[in-house]
Parts: C-alpha cells; structure tokens; sequence
C-alpha cells in the first residue's frame, strides 16, 4: 500500500477495505449512503479531496475504524481490527484476514482485456491450471488436453460465489499461517504426536506414531533397533490438498532424524497410499494380511 508519514493512498485503502469486508462498490455505497459515483472517484483517485464524513460513512460501513492523531504519537496507533490510520507503518490491521493473492499480484493490479480494473472484492487470480477456472466444469477431472478445449480459457478469473470465496479465503489463511509441532504431553516415551496448527484457531491436523523395538519383532538381537509405525494423518475437513499433511510428514522425517530412527513403516489403503507415496514412503514387498472379526 503507498503510504507515507502521515499520507495515505485513500483509494487503495477503500479497496483493500472492500476487499476484506467481501463488498461490492454497489453495496459499499448503500451501506454508507455514499453515491456509488462518489466512491467510484475516490477509489479512482478523482476525488482528491473528499469531504471528511464521506469518508469516515465509508471507512465504518466497511467494517473500518478511522483514527486520527498527531505524528509520532503512539496513542493512536493501529492495533484493533480493520483500521485505517492517518500515519504510521501500516494503515490496515488486517492479520486475521486470509492472504489471498501471491506477492506482486493483488487483485487491483490486474485488469481485463479492455483495461478495466476488477472489483477489488472478487480476489481476481491467474489461471494457471484448469483447477483455478470455475468454469471449467466441461473438463474431466481436468485432464483434457488443450488442443481439444471447446472454449477459449482466460488469464485471470473469479468467484461470484460468495461461499467460494470465503472458502478460498479461509484456505489462503490456513495455509499462511499453520504451524507443526510435536507433542509429548500426557503420551508414554514411545508414543508420537505431531500437530499442526494455527495460531489463535486450534489444532487443523495431526499426525500419530508409536515406535516398536526390532528385536522383539524378530526374536532376535539387532542391536536395539527401534522403528516407527505411522498409526494414521488426519487433516480438518476443507483444508486438505494444503500441504498440511506433508508438512506432517516432514516434521515426522526431522524427529526421527533426531531420535537415531532410520525406519517408519504404514498400511494405507485407497487414496491414502498415493499421498504416503508423495511423501516419500515406498511399497514394500511384504505386508500383514487384513482380518477382520463379526460377532
């Protein structure tokens, strides 16, 4: 955002407002009373001097705060929700909403074809796959090859939806802000826990392993070899295909890298085993049959 000691740009600040609160210019502007014409120019940067209850109308129909103080007092600096500031080095306190465009592309620098700039509250994204098109429903499982797209695929896109993009959103944000750890409370020596979480929302997956000592598997003196067996790698509803569990996975790796363990073994079934496969395990020749008991 271009801001200095004591100027903002007033135009972006709106859109980034708009952006987060998931508003329309339309709907901005009926929430505010604010003719649409008049927030149009603001954001345009046409207007270069607003009237101050324009936009503050504005400012507080977005979810905003508008605080106002002298330069270098600390008083009055930014530190609640959704706050836009006369100084300082931030005029928007925005860390509980998802990132939702890489670095370099946020969404009011790109324009369509005609040159037109997208509404800021779309989250406008570059179509690299066909996963990133909602249209691209024609496509069996995504995988038709180009030659035979019956329609022309654009270079950027967007949900209407608001739903999907409240859930990209929420994805955007999960992803940049989870953390893995492991765990030992309340768990016996050979016991496993990794975590992945969030800071502030909880736990979003979790990884379970327990070791087993070779000599007693084999009835044989190996030296005090001991093993890892992966007991299962759950991910919260929604936020799979984030690269959670392989983060697991890769924590797992560290630990046992730490701990002198060289093996980690897994039953998988299904999809199951082409995710432990991508992570790096590999099928092994023999393996336990599967029983099961009815009584």
């Amino acid at each position: 955002m271009a801001i200095g000691r004591g100027v903002i740009d007033l135009g972006e600040a709106l859109r980034e407002l708009r952006r987060c609160a998931d508003l329309s210019q339309r709907e901005l502007a009926e929430r505010s009373g604010v003719p649409k014409s008049t927030l149009a120019r603001i954001e345009a940067g046409q207007d270069a001097r607003p009237a101050f209850r324009t936009v503050e109308r504005l400012i507080r129909a977005a979810g905003g705060e508008l605080v106002l103080g002298l330069p270098g007092d600390s008083r009055w600096a930014a530190t609640g929700d959704s706050r836009l500031t006369a100084a300082g080095e931030s005029p928007l306190a925005l860390d509980e909403e998802p990132p939702v465009e890489p670095p370099g592309e946020q969404p009011e620098e790109m324009r369509d074809e005609a040159g037109r700039r997208y509404p800021a509250h779309l989250d406008v994204r570059r179509v690299r796959t066909l996963k990133d098109w909602p249209a691209a429903w024609w496509v069996h499982s995504y995988t038709l090859p180009s030659r035979l797209w019956p329609v022309r695929v654009p270079e950027l896109t967007y949900d209407l939806n608001r739903a999907r993009r409240d859930e990209r959103r929420r994805r955007s944000w999960t992803r940049a802000r989870v953390r893995f750890r492991r765990t030992s409370e309340g768990l016996p020596a050979t016991s496993w826990r990794l975590l992945a979480e969030v800071p502030g929302a909880g736990p979003v997956g979790e990884l379970r392993a327990h070791e087993r000592s070779v000599d007693l598997l084999l009835g044989e003196e190996w030296g005090d070899q001991r093993e890892l067996v992966l007991e299962g790698v759950v991910v919260a509803p929604g936020l799979r295909t984030l690269g959670i569990g392989r983060g697991l996975i890769e924590l797992l790796a560290k630990e046992m890298a730490a701990a002198g363990l060289r093996a980690a073994h897994a039953i998988a079934e299904a999809g199951d085993v082409q995710f432990l496969l991508a992570c790096g395990f590999e099928l092994q020749a023999s393996r336990p049959s599967a029983l099961m008991l009815e009584v």
